[in-house]
């Protein structure tokens, strides 16, 4: 092994042998190239300029020296590269970790409200977080495939997704009654689907094809509001499953995938028959009645309502008239708290868990994959059965 990959290793949290011997066997130029894009990934995803990187580096690092890591020209020395990896709050193992997915076109829900800042470092943070996903499925010999259900097919109208969405629930064997936990669903069905963290309200959430499958990721704020989340679940799957035409427009494309999100979350038949025919007055009673059954907000329950011309455009506007004077957008609307549906999925976390159990990583890398604290996490591992015992 050469001088550099040995100074380098004592520093180097490897966490399996799988990981250790890609590394072995890289040549020296690859090794500049992994890093290279590493760098740049965990700088993009701290939002970070190369002159904002130098300073977060204390001025250890020139703006120059930082250009050249990123340009694959040269590598840092041991000192330099735990001082990136504190400066960008990676493991230093990060940085060496060759890239096992290539994340295809992205689609934004609000993409219009993101900078193209924000927008390249949720990218990047979507696509870091579904590497560990794709990892921890491999070592433990537990991957789930996805079956595209439209392969074959052009959608080119947004009235589709009415249809669409009553087919997705035929093929899946749903039936007509609501969705309990669709974050579990999706999973069930080869959709990896993971969370992040986002400051900014403007992301809900995005939906992305990859080399091994599709995924979705939503953001973590959304756990205050259950309804809009499944809705937003509701709404990346439709960008996940519908093959749209290439001539339809963003617009219409959106327009499809609500339409589609609305139908999968409240079959025609059973809304109608919760919700009445030809009605032209209604209680927030009532609504609250309707979102705790099917898990959506008032807002999309009357959506939907107009869409199947359950009632007027009249009745609709003057809704959303006196939703709007409460500014239920910005401050929630009634019942919000007291909806406590699941929507959430303990896959990735069973994974990790079994990971540790059957030794092929460690407990600090297990938290550290959990993002949580060493100690709470061995709170909630707590090995009870060994070979041999």
């Amino acid at each position: 092994m050469s001088s550099w990959r040995t100074g380098h290793f004592k520093h180097l949290q490897v966490y399996n042998c799988k990981f250790y011997g890609r590394i072995v066997n890289m040549k020296t130029k690859e090794v500049r190239e992994v890093f290279s894009r590493r760098l740049q990934q965990a700088r993009l995803m701290k939002g970070l300029s190369l002159r904002q990187l130098s300073v977060a580096a204390e001025g250890q690092i020139s703006h120059n020296a930082l250009a050249k890591y990123e340009g694959a020209v040269m590598l840092p020395d041991s000192k330099i590269l735990i001082t990136l990896a504190k400066a960008l709050a990676q493991p230093t193992d990060f940085f060496f970790r060759p890239f096992t997915v290539h994340v295809g076109a992205v689609h934004f829900r609000k993409k219009a409200r993101l900078s193209e800042k924000r927008s390249k470092a949720l990218r990047e943070l979507s696509t870091s977080a579904l590497e560990r996903y794709r990892e921890i499925e491999e070592l433990t010999g537990d991957v789930r495939q996805f079956t595209p259900l439209f392969k074959s097919e052009t959608i080119r109208k947004a009235e589709e997704g009415e249809e669409l969405a009553s087919r997705t629930r035929k093929a899946w064997n749903l039936g007509d009654d609501p969705i309990p936990n669709i974050h579990e669903l999706l999973e069930g069905k080869g959709i990896k689907v993971v969370e992040i963290t986002e400051g900014n309200s403007a992301f809900d959430g995005l939906s992305a094809s990859t080399d091994v499958g599709p995924f979705i990721v939503l953001a973590s704020h959304l756990n205050k509001n259950i309804p809009r989340k499944r809705l937003t679940a509701a709404h990346e799957l439709a960008h996940v499953l519908l093959p749209v035409s290439m001539n339809m427009g963003e617009k219409e494309e959106e327009s499809l995938a609500y339409r589609f999100a609305g139908a999968f979350l409240m079959p025609a038949d059973s809304f109608t028959a919760a919700f009445g025919q030809h009605r032209t007055g209604l209680s927030l009673g009532e609504l609250l009645a309707l979102k705790m059954r099917f898990g959506a907000s008032m807002w999309a329950i009357m959506k939907r309502a107009q869409q199947l011309k359950l009632i007027s455009e009249h009745t609709y506007r003057q809704f959303c008239i006196y939703a709007n004077g409460n500014h239920w957008k910005t401050n929630g609307e009634p019942g919000d708290e007291k909806f406590q549906g699941m929507e959430d999925d303990c896959r990735y976390k069973q994974l990790v868990l079994r990971a540790v159990a059957e030794d092929l990583i460690s407990a600090s890398k297990g938290a550290a994959l959990l993002n949580c604290p060493l100690d709470d996490f061995r709170k909630d591992f707590r090995e009870i059965v060994t070979e041999g015992a």
